[in-house]
């Protein structure tokens, strides 16, 4: 036991001795803690990380200043895993750089429910011993969240979707400077609120009101995801005329150069009407999706935008409410630029190549 007399002269560790991944790492530990004396081993090293004393951490935490000293060279001489546990039993060896690479890749194709069966996999295939709390913030770490999975056309074409993106990728390369690229689909928001996840206080709950009747808006909308500009033309319906309708919108609002416009397989847009059109206006091309591939309409992730902050737990009164609002988000989307063109990004998803692999 060190007494106060030989605790004076013991040298104190260097401000800032962690890395800034290895402090994020830590405080994503923490984050996820739920044994107290765990947690005050993650706050004790990242106290003295930011240059508080052995004496101050220990009046802090309330700890004794030998406990603090521990905790510290515990972290030092055997790592976070040593940390994040009692009784512990030391691991054979460390996840290396490429055993994290490749347990990255080992997720990306085979989804686990549940983290323990994560911990299982990490200790069979590379013989380390993680706790929950460990196992989460390496996810944590690694990028991976927690979130539901989604339906797939089963119907999808990898390889007609891959031909696609190469198809997509010469145009952007070859166009003209005038030359404009939209994602194009129509979308029905019902007038409704629409319910979401998030945290909720245990044994409580929270309520939003819904609304009885059916009423829904019919958009049919065009987004430059390079300029994050949305072009929306509001109808009855979402058919040939209005597809037509918003083409006149969008060359107004781009009066030079050729529109290229991205869009799927709906029937409007393969009417007779709708060819008519553009056989006699060839400013605007439109170029078709292969079936089912929702994955690479980038439309798509805005009207997700939309929704999230237009009728998730949100209530409107009366039809004419929602529908204003709705119109607002539109006509303001100049506010929401940065996030879009963050959201916007063209890097496609395979959901199908994943499904392939699993």
């Amino acid at each position: 036991m060190w007494d106060k007399s030989e605790i004076c002269f013991i040298k104190q560790p260097e401000k800032y001795f962690l890395s800034k991944k290895e402090e994020q790492e830590l405080i994503s530990c923490h984050r996820l803690q739920k044994d107290k004396r765990i947690a005050d081993r993650l706050k004790t090293v990242l106290a003295l990380n930011n240059g508080y004393s052995y004496e101050e951490v220990s009046n802090l935490l309330l700890l004794d200043e030998n406990t603090i000293r521990n905790n510290y060279e515990l972290f030092m001489e055997r790592g976070l895993s040593d940390l994040l546990t009692y009784n512990y039993v030391k691991p054979l060896s460390y996840l290396s750089e490429d055993e994290l690479e490749e347990l990255d890749k080992h997720l990306q194709y085979k989804m686990y429910l549940h983290s323990k069966d994560i911990r299982h996999y990490i200790e069979k295939t590379y013989k380390v011993r993680y706790t929950l709390e460990g196992v989460r913030a390496l996810l944590e770490r690694l990028n991976y969240v927690y979130k539901k999975t989604k339906h797939l056309p089963g119907k999808g074409d990898l390889k007609k979707q891959k031909s696609f993106e190469k198809k997509y990728r010469r145009l952007k390369a070859n166009k003209e400077k005038e030359d404009r690229i939209y994602f194009m689909d129509g979308v029905h928001p019902l007038h409704n609120s629409m319910l979401c996840n998030g945290w909720i206080k245990k044994g409580t709950e929270k309520a939003v009101k819904s609304n009885t009747g059916r009423d829904r808006l019919n958009i049919n909308g065009a987004c430059n995801i390079e300029t994050a500009e949305v072009i929306i033309h509001e109808d009855v319906s979402v058919n040939a005329q209005s597809t037509i309708a918003l083409f006149d919108k969008m060359q107004a609002h781009q009066p030079s150069g050729k529109l290229f416009v991205i869009a799927d397989n709906a029937k409007y847009y393969r009417s007779n009407l709708v060819s008519a059109y553009l056989t006699q206006n060839n400013r605007v091309r439109l170029i078709f999706l292969p079936s089912y591939s929702p994955n690479l309409n980038l439309i798509e992730r805005l009207w997700k935008f939309y929704k999230k902050e237009i009728l998730y737990d949100k209530y409107y009164e009366t039809f004419k409410e929602f529908k204003q609002k709705t119109k607002m988000f539109f006509q303001n989307i100049e506010n929401y630029k940065e996030e879009l063109i963050a959201l916007l990004k063209d890097n496609f998803y395979y959901p199908l190549e994943i499904y392939s692999k699993t």
